[in-house]
């Protein structure tokens, strides 16, 4: 992995801490309401690395693997309607 900003190869990975409420932060995913993301339902843990060259901080989600299998079926662009309708009739017809 590189940094993104230098290009440098010498990033160090490490943990993101909240000193608030003594819980680690996490990515909360917007389409799971307030009240579940209390209980940690629709929250990802977060993976950090901090450039030694430069002192960027990246920021990497864990996706769990239904995560990632539910969000990469939208991938890419997408059909029109009327393309959609007509594979439809066309497989329909078949």
């Amino acid at each position: 992995m590189k940094c993104l900003a230098c290009g440098s190869g010498a990033l160090v990975a490490g943990t993101l801490l909240d000193s608030g409420d003594g819980g680690k932060p996490a990515f909360k995913l917007d389409e799971v309401p307030a009240w579940k993301s209390l209980f940690g339902l629709g929250t990802r843990a977060i993976r950090c690395y901090g450039c030694v060259h430069c002192g960027h901080l990246q920021l990497a989600v864990d996706f769990s693997e239904k995560d990632k299998a539910s969000y990469r079926q939208f991938e890419g662009e997408q059909p029109g309607v009327l393309d959609r309708i007509n594979s439809e009739t066309e497989k329909l017809d078949e």
